[in-house]
């Protein structure tokens, strides 16, 4: 299994424009938050478990697993953004059934759009999911990591970043060639 620095390495590798990260930085957390939403039903109540079971507690349990094996303190703090999201994702799915798709497939449909927008207006190049999937796991991962080493968490782990994949930067001079 590959190391926290090595996934966010390979997924930063697809990010190094600031244009396409700030679209990341929106459409993410939609993506994100939809598929709370439309995973929230159906909800099953277990005696022993104190809120109702859905698709999304067991997507999002499984995936904060995963974040604690790679890294415990940011693998808390991607626990502590699931359940927001989970919370919200139920709230959302106790509406009526029109508010319940309606939000979940617009918010998803929405961040979709800004994911692309950044990759082929700004980035250009491919999504890092199309090379590995996983990048799917890694891209909620890699927003929190990126927001968090703007306020100078973990300056090491952003320059071993760096120090494989380069700096950010705007991609002007491509954009220009591309035109």
């Amino acid at each position: 299994m590959r190391t926290l620095t090595q996934q966010l390495t390979q997924y930063a590798a697809y990010h190094r424009d600031r244009r396409n990260i700030a679209t990341h930085f929106i459409g993410i957390p939609m993506i994100v938050l939809a598929l709370a939403v439309l995973l929230s039903r159906p909800a099953f109540s277990f005696g022993a478990l104190p809120f109702a079971l859905s698709p999304a507690w067991v997507l999002f349990a499984a995936a904060t697993v995963y974040y604690l094996v790679l890294d415990v303190p940011l693998g808390v703090m991607m626990a502590v953004v699931s359940v927001l999201c989970v919370a919200c994702g139920q709230w959302l799915a106790a509406q009526t059934t029109f508010t319940w798709l309606a939000s979940g497939i617009g918010l998803f449909v929405v961040g979709w759009v800004f994911q692309f927008i950044g990759h082929i207006a700004y980035e250009h190049r491919k999504p890092a999911f199309v090379d590995d999937v996983i990048g799917l796991l890694i891209g909620p991962l890699f927003v929190l990591a990126e927001a968090l080493f703007g306020f100078g968490w973990r300056p090491a782990l952003s320059e071993a970043i760096e120090a494989q994949v380069g700096a950010t930067r705007i991609n002007a001079d491509r954009a220009a060639a591309h035109r």
